[in-house]
């Protein structure tokens, strides 16, 4: 873990959105003293679990990872108050989640945590004019837009778009279902399109993905120029993405299997890491001052756990 300043986060969070890199941030919006984390502190938490920045001491720390990889996979943001529920006496506004946590510093921290998806990403597949300008006008979108000569960048959060102009549109359809994309249209007459989707029904191709095939890609504008084509399909797919939206990034398997285990001195949820071996079983902590009470008389908060 790194910790830049708030400047230097927000600076490393628009490097990782130009890469086209998932990541939640997460800035502290209130604090209630004592407390490490400060107003205004920021991190990022990275698709994989990565923290890089500064949002509170140990017991925060878990907490905010934790809720993070969660926003991720949610794709929605939340807004978290961190401390004992009793510090809030039912005043807590609505749209808030407290998530209890028992420091011994006593503070408070209210948090809000904002997933950032990566830019669309757009496969163009062909190297004709109306391609070309597909591929520039999605750019001035904002989307992450390549001319390809096969879809092998395509992932399940892509748009492809096949525009071969009949030199193997069945193969670079067939690779595309392949990878299972947000759209999949092909440039082209109906005519053409029924005979290459009947070509790949030939080979074995399912019909529920040969169905997936949007033939012919775009908008319906009737007789109109290449540039005007980019246009139409663009139009399509900014309608998609609206509608539908994109799958947002879960955290990478790293992230996901991480173990969590409950703090047996403050009740916390943390994240295992060296923890503590007593009658056969593991007891992991949100910080030193926990680990250090619990080895004073682990037989005490054993018997505590196990009643709860």
């Amino acid at each position: 873990m790194s910790a830049p300043d708030g400047w230097d986060v927000l600076e490393q969070a628009g490097e990782l959105a130009r890469r086209g890199e998932a990541f939640a941030l997460a800035t502290v919006v209130w604090r209630q003293g004592p407390s490490s984390g400060k107003q205004g502190c920021r991190a990022i938490i990275t698709a994989a679990g990565e923290l890089h920045g500064w949002i509170g001491g140990a017991c925060a720390e878990p907490t905010v990872l934790r809720e993070a990889r969660q926003a991720l996979v949610a794709g929605e943001p939340r807004l978290l108050l961190l401390g004992s529920p009793d510090q809030f006496a039912g005043a807590v506004p609505e749209g808030m989640t407290v998530v209890p946590i028992s420091c011994q510093s006593e503070g408070a921290l209210e948090v809000y945590i904002e997933p950032v998806q990566p830019a669309p990403h757009l496969v163009v597949v062909g190297r004709s004019p109306m391609a070309r300008t597909l591929v520039e006008l999605a750019g001035s979108l904002g989307w992450h837009a390549q001319l390809a000569d096969d879809p092998a960048a395509a992932t399940e959060r892509s748009f492809v778009v096949v525009a071969t102009q009949g030199h193997a549109d069945e193969d670079a359809v067939e690779r595309a279902l392949a990878a299972r994309p947000v759209y999949l249209g092909l440039v082209g007459s109906r005519r053409r399109g029924a005979a290459v989707l009947g070509y790949l029904a030939d080979r074995g191709v399912a019909a529920d993905q040969l169905a997936r095939v949007q033939v012919p890609a775009g908008l319906d504008l009737g007789h109109v120029s290449h540039r005007e084509i980019a246009v139409a399909i663009l139009a399509e797919l900014v309608r998609i993405r609206a509608a539908r939206g994109i799958p947002p990034v879960a955290a990478v398997t790293q992230a996901a299997e991480t173990t969590e285990a409950v703090d047996p001195v403050c009740g916390m949820t943390v994240i295992v890491t060296d923890p503590v071996v007593y009658e056969g079983l593991e007891h992991s902590f949100c910080c030193a001052g926990c680990r250090a009470e619990f080895l004073r008389d682990p037989a005490a908060y054993a018997k505590k756990e196990s009643r709860c």
